[in-house]
């Protein structure tokens, strides 16, 4: 079912200041920030050769991301994205196995514009995954 990483998402408390870091110091190449409002946040892809990392921010009070980063202050690893050819029959398979979707199980879009689903990191050994129809 699953295809391959499309990104590990890290959450920072200043996107600017973490984005200047990922290009100055490590060379890397980066989008511009992107708001979801959607998710209530706001993203921007270092993109490398085999992957991309999201850093993200919160966008308002009401964020999830806002709850992460008040629980860790520095930031830190927010969740993995993995690839899937059928979003829908990928979330009724989980849900089969006794896995939770977060939200209200029907796919969102995200920032590629393509349809996700987050996983309850409770039943994945404590990491939230969140899926992404190719």
């Amino acid at each position: 079912m699953l295809g391959r990483l499309n990104h590990v998402a890290i959450a920072v408390p200043d996107l600017a200041a973490a984005r200047s870091q990922y290009e100055i110091m490590l060379g890397a190449e980066v989008t511009q920030p992107q708001a979801l409002p959607d998710h209530g946040v706001t993203v921007v892809f270092i993109n490398l050769p085999n992957t991309k990392i999201e850093l993200l921010e919160p966008l308002g009070e009401g964020s999830p991301i806002a709850a992460f980063l008040a629980k860790n202050p520095s930031g830190g690893m927010h969740h993995v994205c993995y690839e899937v050819e059928d979003i829908l029959a990928a979330r009724d398979r989980l849900k089969a196995e006794g896995a939770r979707v977060l939200g209200d199980g029907e796919p969102k879009t995200g920032a590629h514009n393509k349809p996700v689903l987050f996983l309850h990191p409770k039943d994945f050994n404590g990491t939230l995954i969140e899926l992404e129809q190719v």
